[in-house]
């Protein structure tokens, strides 16, 4: 019991410390990406490429706008992790996609990615890719010093309550933050069947 008190209070403050002015910028600009009739690419790895393909049905469905996750197509990222590394799985899958200034990349991951330490390095090199071609970087993420927030436009933190349980409350309400984005008046376009 004492365990299941403590991760939920953790929640609740992480919760009432959630940056609401930043998600609103972030709802803005997805706002401003569809009336461009821009796209959202969503990028993540591990339990995030699982968040990334259901925020794709998410923002498609009920939002409208034309969103895609490179983690969706097994053998795309098999491909091309075997014949070009994994640094560039996300990169090559944006440039065959034509990413422009008019579209958004969404990085959803704990850390945000990091050059050194090197890792979830395909973040980083999508992140660079999608500045040089002038396309804004949204994000929600666990960490101040990864890469994503950093180098981000519009990057919410999921609050640190320490390391302790810092992956499962960041991928916890990286779900319910964007659930909270599509089901938000500035975006939703289409009921949800329950």
């Amino acid at each position: 019991m004492e365990f299941t008190e403590k991760f939920i209070g953790q929640t609740l403050e992480i919760i009432s410390k959630i940056d609401i002015s930043l998600l609103d910028q972030i709802i803005n600009e997805i706002a401003i990406i569809r009336e461009n009739n821009g796209r959202l690419f969503f990028c993540g790895v591990g339990g995030s490429a699982g968040h990334a393909s259901h925020a794709v049905n998410d923002f498609r469905k009920l939002v409208g706008i034309e969103s895609y996750s490179p983690t969706d197509n097994v053998s795309e990222v098999t491909a091309r992790t075997n014949d070009e590394g994994w640094e560039t799985v996300f990169t090559e899958f944006l440039k065959v996609s034509k990413l422009n200034e008019n579209d958004a990349l969404f990085i959803m991951s704990v850390g945000g990615g990091s050059e050194d330490p090197p890792v979830s390095v395909n973040l980083v090199s999508a992140v660079k890719f999608a500045k040089n071609v002038g396309c804004k970087v949204l994000g929600i993420v666990g960490r101040e010093e990864g890469y994503t927030k950093v180098n981000g436009d519009f990057v919410l933190v999921i609050p640190n309550m320490g390391n302790e349980n810092l992956t499962p409350h960041t991928e916890g309400l990286t779900a319910v933050i964007w659930h909270l984005m599509v089901s938000h008046p500035k975006l939703k376009k289409n009921e949800t069947k329950w």
